[in-house]
């Protein structure tokens, strides 16, 4: 959509004016006054490490959301709007921020770390893209992803009847690896202790990493179950930040761990699936989940302490790296539960530099992956983390989230990386140190 004009519908215009007038969001007004537009920001940001235009650097965006405030919501920039730098929210304004808040930030909230008064800058990116949802302004690719999964359940739109003769398939699969009939992946079967999710791209592209999870449920001695209808740990509505329909898709799931009578809820790998869902669902639903909400790999690193699970890491000796997800790791506190799980897995862990906290985006967030309109953008931002994957010398690249494995398999053929991309699931499968029970 860069470079091309917008149509606003002045009534939908004024109702996106509206989110910026809420005056009991002390936090909205807090950041949108706090940027001094310094300009720190700049070289956390992959965008503008990557074009070095000063567009793309991330106050700049805050200053778009900013400059419409003050406009509409203070009585300086009504009265004398160049002396504050308030700006009206026209085509060209719109046309703008559509390139920018969606087609040039991954949310990735390494900007913030490097703020010097910390200004939440994805959660500003964030309140710019629900002005441009409620003008019906969000990219076209992305609003179809977030579609399918209001309309069918999961994001890719996968008929039941396949993911279930997929599951099928890989059960007959797994029974047969462990000659054991108790070797399962059960469907939607009630009063379990563990409801698991899935990202959609694992049925539809990476089947054996399902079959790696129902390996470790296996060798834990697991109750668990999926649905066979919202198994979908994604919710792309916080991408789109369209509220109604990420709220859909919250309460879709909600409603079918208590369906089954689920007491935990697993959260596949996916960095932006558990936070919305662990962290955003309670607000999306305004109410606290009845049940537990667990990350996979904290679930995981549960069975290695308690024992339920032993591992031998003599049996994955390649060079290892570890790729940390921005939601799970900068925003979601889980880089030594990553580490803990994956020391118990491989002999050679190689780390990136930086890593952890200050890793680099894998270019895939934000939705950006969803958005095909900015395919040669995502790519170009993505030498960032191709070269740091190069420079451990590891031969593996581990990532708890199907988005970023995703991204980084296109960064491993784009740039000639010559790397295998793989799960934590999978590398902990093949660790696994099977006693049959």
């Amino acid at each position: 959509m860069e470079g091309n004009m917008v149509t606003i519908d002045n009534t939908k215009r004024d109702k996106a004016i509206d989110l910026l007038r809420s005056e009991s969001d002390s936090k909205l007004v807090t950041h949108l006054n706090a940027c001094v537009r310094c300009g720190l920001c700049a070289d956390s940001c992959m965008y503008y490490l990557a074009m070095k235009e000063p567009k793309y650097i991330p106050s700049v965006k805050v200053n778009m959301v900013s400059s419409i405030y003050r406009k509409y919501c203070t009585f300086e920039g009504k009265i004398a709007p160049a002396l504050v730098n308030a700006k009206k929210l026209d085509e060209e304004m719109a046309a703008e921020m559509v390139d920018l808040l969606f087609g040039a930030c991954t949310m990735c909230g390494r900007c913030v770390k490097h703020c010097s008064i910390g200004v939440d800058i994805p959660f500003l990116v964030k309140k710019g893209r629900e002005m441009l949802a409620t003008m019906d302004l969000v990219p076209e690719t992305l609003q179809s992803t977030v579609d399918a999964a209001v309309n069918t359940g999961n994001n890719m739109g996968i008929p039941t009847e396949e993911f279930v003769d997929t599951i099928k398939w890989m059960e007959e699969e797994l029974t047969d690896e462990m000659q054991d009939e108790r070797a399962r992946i059960p469907l939607d079967e009630q009063d379990k202790e563990l409801f698991y999710t899935l990202n959609p791209r694992e049925p539809k592209f990476f089947p054996l990493s399902i079959s790696a999870m129902a390996k470790i449920f296996y060798a834990a001695n697991a109750e668990w179950t999926l649905s066979s209808k919202y198994y979908d740990v994604t919710n792309y509505g916080y991408f789109n930040a369209n509220t109604k329909e990420a709220t859909i898709i919250a309460e879709n799931l909600y409603n079918e761990v208590h369906r089954l009578h689920g007491k935990r809820l697993i959260l596949g790998e996916c960095g932006h699936g558990s936070r919305a869902n662990r962290w955003e669902g309670p607000n999306y639903l305004k109410k606290k989940y009845d049940f537990d909400t667990v990350t996979v790999v904290e679930l995981i690193a549960e069975y290695i302490r308690s024992g339920k699970i032993t591992l031998d890491k003599t049996l994955n000796k390649e060079i290892y790296t570890i790729h940390d997800p921005c939601n799970l790791v900068r925003n979601g506190g889980l880089m030594d539960e990553i580490r803990f799980v994956v020391k118990n897995a491989v002999e050679n862990l190689v780390e990136m530099n930086p890593y952890g906290k200050d890793n680099f985006c894998c270019g895939g967030g934000g939705g950006a992956l969803a958005m095909s309109e900015y395919n040669d953008r995502r790519l170009k931002i993505g030498k960032i983390k191709a070269d740091q994957i190069a420079k451990t010398g590891a031969k593996v690249v581990i990532t708890p989230c199907h988005n970023c494995v995703d991204q980084l398999t296109q960064l491993n053929h784009t740039y000639k990386l010559g790397v295998k991309i793989v799960t934590i699931s999978e590398i902990v499968a093949d660790a696994l140190v099977i006693n049959n029970k």
